[in-house]
């Protein structure tokens, strides 16, 4: 298991997602959180991805692990 901080200055839970920009497509992107930091990648927890938004003219494209979508639990 992985217990990274969220990068959100003053969020005291751990991350869950991993942000990266992809600025030549204008979008966002969340996934699962990545195996290692990464300098130009934002881990994010629950919260904080839940309530991501972009600049006008973005996409945020959300990367869902089937297995953690809460189906049978």
């Amino acid at each position: 298991m992985i217990n990274r901080p969220c990068s959100r200055v003053a969020c005291a839970h751990y991350a869950t997602t991993t942000l990266t920009y992809v600025y030549a497509d204008s979008m966002a992107v969340l996934g699962p959180l990545s195996t290692k930091a990464e300098p130009h990648s934002y881990d994010l927890c629950d919260k904080h991805a839940e309530r991501l938004s972009a600049p006008q003219g973005w996409q945020i494209v959300r990367h869902v692990v089937m297995g953690d979508v809460g189906f049978g639990a």
